[in-house]
């Protein structure tokens, strides 16, 4: 195992550890978040697709859209399997779109991780009282982004690590190939 694999995932398990606590110190909602949050932020910070600024606004747009599900589903949609179909097909569409909207500069996988991150913490509360949406979602939203935000830094700030060549065999000519080869000789006859 490398030593920057080491780090980054002793680094993001002390983050993980400090967000529960500090957060229950400080009265912060970060104790159920900070394991979901740290981990898909790390993910992000690990994964070296496109820039840094392009991954985190993917995870940030992403987080938003499901946002919006909740929203639409709250305000529009029956709190029922075909609302929860509706939404999420909604949403995985909208990722979709900014991605191709971004030409492919924002990842989907950013996007799509940023939805998930957002599911993950808020879909039980939603379920649980759902008319209170305005008031307890921001919450989730802030705690995640809180612990994602933390662990996307401290993993971007490992130094990246280049990508493995990838291993192409010298170039060969078809044995069927007429060309004629120059010589330093001049043309023979």
């Amino acid at each position: 195992m490398q030593r920057s694999t080491l780090l980054s995932g002793a680094l993001l398990a002390v983050v993980a550890g400090l967000l529960c606590l500090v957060g229950e110190a400080l009265g912060l909602n970060t104790q159920h978040v900070a394991l979901v949050g740290g981990a898909l932020g790390g993910v992000v910070g690990l994964v070296q697709d496109r820039t840094p600024a392009m991954r985190a606004t993917g995870f940030l747009i992403g987080l938003f859209v499901a946002w919006l599900g909740f929203a639409v589903r709250a305000l529009y949609l029956p709190d029922s399997a075909s609302g929860r179909a509706v939404a999420a097909v909604a949403v995985v569409a909208v990722c979709v779109a900014f991605t191709a909207g971004s030409a492919d500069r924002i990842p989907l996988w950013t996007l799509l991780l940023g939805a998930a991150a957002m599911v993950a913490v808020y879909e039980e509360t939603y379920t649980a009282d759902s008319p209170a949406f305005l008031a307890q979602s921001p919450t989730a939203a802030t705690g995640v982004l809180l612990a994602a935000g933390i662990g996307f830094l401290v993993t971007s700030l490992q130094r990246p690590r280049p990508a493995p060549a990838a291993e192409t065999p010298a170039a060969e000519v078809p044995a069927d190939d007429t060309r004629e080869f120059a010589s330093t000789e001049g043309d023979r006859a």
